[in-house]
């Protein structure tokens, strides 16, 4: 598993939440339902079992995959 990071939706600023996600390819990834995820708690810009693309980007003065966009 590797961690990556998602946008969380309608926090009044922009928030990253990391995920555990499995490996598809390079900058793909599968994000796993290992995560704890309450979608009365937080809205997730990608749910668990989505594929997303990822992109290296700063995260709390790290740099870190955080996806971008879900595959079809």
């Amino acid at each position: 598993m590797k961690k990556i990071y998602i946008k969380l939706l309608n926090e009044g600023t922009i928030v990253y939440k990391p995920v555990f996600a499995k490996k598809i390819t390079n900058l793909t990834y599968l994000i796993t339902a290992e995560n704890d995820y309450d979608a009365d708690l937080e809205e997730w810009e990608f749910a668990p079992g989505t594929i997303v693309n990822t992109q290296l980007m700063k995260v709390s003065d790290e740099m870190a995959l955080v996806a971008q966009s879900s595959v079809n």
